[in-house]
């Protein structure tokens, strides 16, 4: 159940393209690892899903990437995201659903492909973000769909974002280059125009299973979102609150409510959109409003709506593509562990070899030398005395966030002197998992001490007794 943010701004910082999301489960302890896959040659493998048994040829030749995959294994990889070495990024996927009208004449398919396959079966075999979406469009039409899933896409040039809806049919659209994208659980795409085929795809015959199954509502348009979502109670408490706040955010001088079934899925921000702007919508909250769940409203209020950010949150990303920077650096991964809104995004340069150990081992019970055992453990201390740790958390990432962008400045002019970039940048890697690790356990030890000064069991005996 995530949220995905994707974003295309021409000339904001790196000139960049970005794709985002919440990766949340149905519990608040699932851990995740953090990978480098490497390139393969010359492969004779099948796959078999561990999740719905789908089994399918590999293809002999893959590229290296990088990956989230599950802690636990048995229930499939979950790949989940990532940037290959052609700085292909895919984030795969935000659950969508489509209605019961067009599940009728096009159900789901049980061993098709679902969410714990598709980063492996696609992200290391693409060159550009489009042929991402036809290859995972030939593969839908191949083995059928498992679930409904929205995709995100991008290369330097282009985002596209991607609805699977029902067995066999889906729907692509390419993000403007001056817009962002909000997609909450709840199928987002609007208008088609099926004479665009440079901003739009779509999965063969499926203008005629509208038609000869007479599922369009409109005699005027050709909307997926009216034609295959759903419009529910629960969409208006669960998802459409997420995109009114993001686009809230981005777009304050727009006035709009949260439970509204018309919010847009594109839009064009009233400034250029930050890395840091990404990352304050996937950590939000409903911050400043009566319905934040850590705020000020009334009980009723504080729990109406479903927020971005969760305790079942295990991964929160941010896969950025840059221009103007040398392609050794072109892409960074910014990965969040632990609840996004107490934890920092680390970024992680892609062109490397392996990743830090603390993110790619991981001990079945807790320990700080671990990446995803401390931000959770970080993210149980903030929460626990939240008014009086917020200033000390917020200032901690701040002061992050200056120091990442500091360190990706010095990494970019440096790597031109490198003979060897991906050894270089695998280095710079184990650096800045250390600099955070190593902030993130100060704080620890800051609010532990300072929390043993909050504890109820106190009592201050009256000087002259």
């Amino acid at each position: 159940m995530e949220n995905a943010v994707s974003t295309r701004l021409a000339k904001h910082w790196q000139d960049s393209t970005m794709i985002s999301r919440n990766e949340d489960r149905f519990y608040a302890i699932h851990p995740k690892r953090f990978f480098v896959q490497p390139a393969v040659h010359d492969r004779h493998e099948t796959y078999v899903s561990k999740y719905n048994g789908l089994t399918m040829p590999l293809p002999t030749d893959g590229y290296r990437y990088t990956s989230t995959p599950n802690g636990d294994l048995s229930d499939g990889l979950n790949e989940e995201d990532g940037i290959n070495e052609k700085n292909v990024a895919l984030s795969a996927t935000e659950s969508v659903y489509a209605n019961e009208r067009v599940l009728a004449y096009d159900p789901l398919v049980k061993q098709g492909l679902a969410e714990d396959s598709m980063c492996t079966l696609v992200l290391p075999y693409i060159d550009s973000a489009r042929q991402g979406v036809q290859l995972m469009g030939d593969l839908i039409a191949k083995y059928g769909s498992a679930e409904g899933n929205g995709v995100q896409y991008s290369d330097q040039n282009e985002v596209w974002y991607q609805e699977i809806v029902t067995g066999h049919h889906w729907v692509a659209v390419r993000i403007p280059d001056d817009c962002y994208a909000v997609a909450a659980n709840q199928i987002a795409i609007e208008d088609v125009d099926f004479n665009d085929p440079e901003n739009y795809m779509w999965s063969e015959g499926i203008q005629e299973f509208v038609s000869e199954n007479h599922l369009n509502p409109s005699e005027a348009e050709w909307n997926f979102r009216k034609i295959f979502g759903t419009d529910t109670e629960l969409d208006r408490h669960y998802n459409t609150p997420r995109v009114w706040y993001a686009q809230r955010y981005l777009n304050p001088e727009i006035k709009q409510e949260p439970e509204s079934s018309d919010l847009p899925f594109i839009r064009k921000a009233n400034r250029k959109i930050s890395v840091e702007d990404v990352q304050y919508v996937l950590k939000s909250h409903y911050n400043e409003t009566i319905y934040d769940p850590l705020g000020n409203g009334t009980e009723e209020q504080k729990t109406i709506y479903r927020s971005i950010s969760l305790s079942r949150t295990q991964n929160s990303h941010i896969c950025q593509i840059r221009n103007n920077v040398p392609d050794a650096v072109r892409g960074v991964q910014w990965l969040g562990l632990g609840v996004p809104t107490f934890c920092p995004h680390v970024p992680f340069f892609t062109n490397a070899m392996d990743t830090d150990e603390s993110y790619r081992e991981l001990p079945a019970k807790m320990q700080l030398k671990n990446a995803y055992w401390l931000y959770e453990a970080l993210a149980m201390i903030v929460e626990s005395h939240y008014g009086a740790f917020k200033k000390a958390d917020i200032d901690y990432q701040k002061a992050l966030s200056e120091w990442a962008r500091t360190k990706i400045a010095t990494v970019d002019a440096a790597v031109k002197a490198e003979a060897n970039a991906t050894d270089f940048l695998t280095q710079q890697n184990h650096e800045i998992a250390a600099h955070y690790h190593e902030a993130t356990t100060d704080l620890l030890a800051q609010l532990v001490t300072e929390g043993t000064q909050l504890s109820k069991l106190t009592f201050v005996m009256d000087k002259n007794l």
